[in-house]
């Protein structure tokens, strides 16, 4: 194990930097589709420099998984984006951040005093952000963009709700606002459709529209930067109109609708066809089964062709054609007709619903019947009759080929082009290897589920791991509810309460927290409820919430968890200057009838001066007492919960910027008598219990406590605070073991590992629970593939930003990038896993990747309890 670095790593490991990402001039460098996004600015920055343009950059939105960690990488990238005159100002909520990116195209209406060419910037939000933003996308993208502007308004959509209160696709909502939509399918497809987006902005007058989803734009590979790797081609063959695309003024609204749906449309089409943004990846002469996709599912159909066996080579002999969309809609005309040319049949191969297959449909459908091809999607053909569609009698429903709802595998896409072969006709060596994957796909799917006595999949009742608190979260209390009551929840960490023994039923969408109270309260019984309410959600729209139910005389209380941090989606700060202080006169301003504050420190209120009138602060042990009197007064009252959200105490305490409490509090085992009442108070995951010989005891877990101390409110003998004391440090820890080791003592040699040959992809699958490194494992993984100079794809599935939930990576090493077709490891197809816990190990998520004679396990038998 002590073998000399080949010489090719030890150059590697000298040049090669974490910087590379934003710093590198060009070639290789390893990134995230979240810092691509970051990159892409800068790369645009770089051409127009290039082409003599003095041009600056915007950025705004608001986060979201999957694009939860985009203004966190933007911050830690301040430095580059400075020195290419970019600008990064996050939005208070999605719409006035997308009204900001309007106001940039608006500057070449002021030519006297602008300081630059043109402004060219990027929207970004979740697919609930990009919904609330319709009115400002549809009016900013018939007024147009400038000519050297250019805006990209970036959507990430979570297909399988993963980490949202429901799936999106944010297709649908671009187009009806007139959008072109681009859909990348990898890291390197993000920069470089990116500056294409941005051209085709700048040429035809529109907002590009850009769809992301976790696959993508959570994946890291290593990718090339360089700012000409794209050829921008500007179309001939569009004529412009007079008076040209770009935003104006003044500018008659009709006379917008005109200009962008007589030709801003086709000027975005006739870049598409110039730069042969949808092309064909797979033809031949004698081609007659043809497959279009896009974004994920386009990786994914690459990939069910590798499963059943075909190489391109073989696709080709076969008569298979593959073609690639990076613009989904506008679908454009020539290039898909192209395509469809001497085919018999077409599969579309799209998550969700339709895009392409509609369009294509309407491009196909006035060919002759002898040379129009089927075409298929979502839906089968029903035997011996092609009448049936999507609405058709009977309901279709039952006969799904490529499922809309939640995603689309390899596997599924598998079945579904093997069915359509075999129905075409091929030859008996083909079927036969087809037959023997979609067997070994079908038995995967069978073994995994098994049904128990309780008619549970045994998959499921083993390997779920919920998402919980962090140890110390603020809402172990504040989302407690007194016994006769009933909460609502809402968009934060808070949601979680509904699968919590809290009382707390039903939620809303962000900003509407408490409302349905609203349509409630005339026709229940019920006389009062309580609503959470984050203090992110607050300042981004929540306090019109607040302004409803006040207008409705309801009576409610809203607790209002001020925790400092936007905790859900990694602890950033809340985008204002709102304290409690200002909180708590603004409303008392609207008119709410009694407002209280309730804290873990009191003492900090001692010589606050400026809160409302009659705002009284209390310590959060009186919560239950505090919830009873106000939920006995009629109206509005709010409780101001002010604690700090513990994984940012944490994160601050690691900087240096919060005093570290030096208190700790430590179980003695052999006084606990394991009732268990330190967790009923506490609700915390850092208590733990463990198995004695005299039975089931408690201990704190060091390592995860966050010293919020609410498991003394037992008072329990066994419970013993130590002032002062430090937790012995792993060096000297090491050293105690090693001094107990025979002496001197050394580790064995170990053999040189064989290593693969990796000339197909090598899949390494890493199940744990989050907050305990696994996504780190996936990283160091990848950059170590990457410093060897391998092909690498690694992508995340964290979810929620929440400890003590299930998560995993995904590491694909092969020797060339381009064999690498998706960004997760398929069913059946991880040759390792290392299972850093046994129930997430036990997960069906991990155990569908898993296959006998192919998989090695390394197992941590030792479980994270939760």
């Amino acid at each position: 194990m002590n073998a000399p670095l080949p010489e090719s790593v030890r150059q590697a490991l000298e040049l090669v930097t974490l910087d590379d990402k934003y710093s590198l001039a060009s070639g290789r460098a390893f990134m995230s589709g979240t810092q691509a996004l970051v990159r892409l600015p800068m790369l645009q920055r770089q051409r127009d420099a290039a082409n003599g343009l003095n041009t600056a950059g915007f950025i705004s939105g608001y986060r979201g998984s999957p694009l939860g960690g985009y203004d966190q990488a933007l911050w830690s990238a301040k430095k580059h984006l400075a020195a290419q005159n970019i600008v990064f100002q996050p939005g208070v909520n999605e719409e006035l951040a997308a009204t900001a990116l309007w106001g940039t195209q608006q500057l070449d209406i002021f030519p006297q005093t602008k300081k630059f060419d043109g402004v060219f910037g990027i929207w970004y939000g979740k697919g609930p952000g990009v919904d609330r933003c319709s009115d400002v996308f549809k009016h900013a993208n018939m007024a147009g963009t400038a000519k050297h502007g250019g805006v990209i308004a970036i959507a990430g959509d979570d297909h399988i709700a993963k980490s949202s209160t429901a799936a999106h696709q944010s297709d649908h909502i671009f187009k009806a606002c007139g959008l072109p939509v681009f859909f990348p399918s990898s890291v390197q497809d993000i920069l470089d459709m990116g500056l294409h987006a941005f051209a085709m902005s700048r040429f035809a007058g529109v907002w590009s529209g850009m769809k992301t989803i976790q696959e993508i734009v959570e994946s890291s590979s290593s990718v090339y930067v360089d700012p000409d790797r794209v050829d921008i081609i500007v179309p001939t063959d569009f004529q412009v109109p007079e008076g040209g695309l770009h935003i104006r003024w003044p500018d008659a609204p009709l006379e917008q609708e005109a200009r962008l749906m007589n030709h801003k449309w086709y000027a975005a089409l006739a870049y598409v066809r110039a730069n042969k943004l949808n092309h064909n990846v797979i033809a031949g002469p004698a081609d007659r089964f043809g497959l279009i996709a896009s974004g994920k599912a386009y990786n994914d159909t690459r990939q069910a062709l590798i499963d059943l066996g075909f190489t391109d080579g073989e696709c080709s002999s076969l008569g298979i054609r593959l073609h690639k969309v990076n613009v989904v809609w506008p679908l454009e005309a020539t290039i898909t007709r192209d395509f469809a040319k001497g085919l018999q049949e077409i599969l579309v191969v799209e998550e969700k619903r339709q895009v392409i297959e509609y369009q294509l449909k309407e491009e196909l459908y006035n060919w002759r019947s002898d040379v129009r091809p089927n075409v298929l999607g979502k839906f089968d053909e029903a035997p011996d009759d092609h009448s049936g569609g999507e609405w058709s009698q009977p309901n279709p429903s039952g006969n799904w080929l490529l499922r809309a709802q939640a995603d689309l595998t390899p596997a599924i896409i598998a079945k579904a082009i093997a069915k359509r072969l075999k129905k075409l006709g091929v030859d008996a060596d083909t079927t036969r290897r087809m037959d023997e994957r979609i067997a070994m796909i079908e038995a995967k799917e069978r073994s995994m589920t098994v049904l128990t006595a309780d008619g549970i999949t045994a998959t499921d009742a083993a390997g779920e791991r919920t998402p919980f608190f962090c140890s110390g979260c603020p809402h172990n209390t504040s989302t407690r509810v007194p016994e006769g009551s009933r909460a609502l929840a809402g968009i934060g960490c808070h949601y979680m309460t509904v699968w919590m023994d809290r009382s707390t039923v039903t939620f809303s969408q962000m900003g509407g927290e408490g409302v349905a109270w609203v349509g409630q309260a005339p026709f229940t019984t019920d006389k009062h409820v309580f609503a959470n309410l984050g203090d992110g959600t607050y300042y981004h729209s929540g306090l019109l919430a607040v302004r409803q139910s006040l207008a409705a005389g309801v009576n409610i209380t809203y607790k209002i968890l001020f925790n400092d941090a936007v905790a859900m989606t990694g602890g950033q700060p809340v985008d204002g200057t709102l304290r409690v202080p200002e909180m708590t006169r603004e409303l008392e301003a609207e008119g709410v009838k009694k407002i209280v504050v309730v804290t873990d420190e009191p003492e900090k209120y001692d010589n606050v001066t400026n809160l409302a009138p009659g705002v009284t602060v209390h310590h959060r042990d009186e919560l239950d007492t505090i919830q009873k009197q106000l939920r006995e007064i009629e109206g509005c009252t709010v409780i101001v919960y002010d604690q700090t959200c513990a994984t940012e105490k944490r994160r601050r305490r690691k900087r240096g910027t919060l005093v570290e409490p030096a208190k700790r509090v430590v179980i003695n085992e052999l006084v606990c008598e394991g009732c268990g009442d330190c967790s009923v108070q506490s609700n915390c995951l850092s208590v733990e219990p463990i198995e004695t010989e005299f039975g089931r005891k408690r201990r704190i877990n060091q390592n995860t406590c966050n010293k919020d101390y609410s498991c003394v409110k037992g008072f329990c003998p066994s419970f013993v605070t130590v002032e002062g004391g430090q937790m012995k440090s792993a060096k000297k820890a090491a050293s105690a073991l090693a001094t107990s080791m025979p002496d001197p003592f050394k580790l064995p040699s170990l053999p040189q590992p064989r290593l693969p040959l990796c000339e197909a992809p090598w899949g390494i699958v890493v199940a744990g629970v989050g907050g305990t490194g696994v996504i780190t494992i996936g990283q160091l993984l990848g950059m170590a593939a990457h410093l060897e100079g391998k092909g690498i794809v690694t992508q995340d599935a964290g979810g929620l930003a929440q400890k003590g939930g299930g998560t995993w990576s995904h590491i694909q090493i092969a020797n060339r990038v381009e064999a690498i077709s998706t960004t997760k490891v398929g069913t059946a197809e991880a040759d390792l896993v290392i299972g850093c816990d046994p129930i997430v190990s036990a997960n069906k998520a991990t155990v569908a990747v898993m296959r006998l004679g192919r998989t090695y396990v390394a197992l941590n038998t030792h479980g994270t309890p939760t």
